[in-house]
């Protein structure tokens, strides 16, 4: 599931797998990054509406 990936308008491509970070707080977003890089993940999701991408 890693391997797969999505290509976008732009011609990039992401993994279909990504890294929600709605509903986290700060601290619990950066640690839950921390953790899912190391883990292989490369997509992570964030947005500004989330208010937490300062971690």
């Amino acid at each position: 599931m890693f391997n797969e990936t999505y290509k976008l308008a732009n011609g990039i491509e992401i993994p279909k797998l990504g890294l929600g970070t709605w509903l986290l707080d700060d601290a619990q977003s950066a640690q839950a990054i921390v953790d899912a890089i190391a883990i292989g993940y490369r997509h992570i999701d964030t947005a500004q509406a989330y208010m937490n991408e300062a971690a």
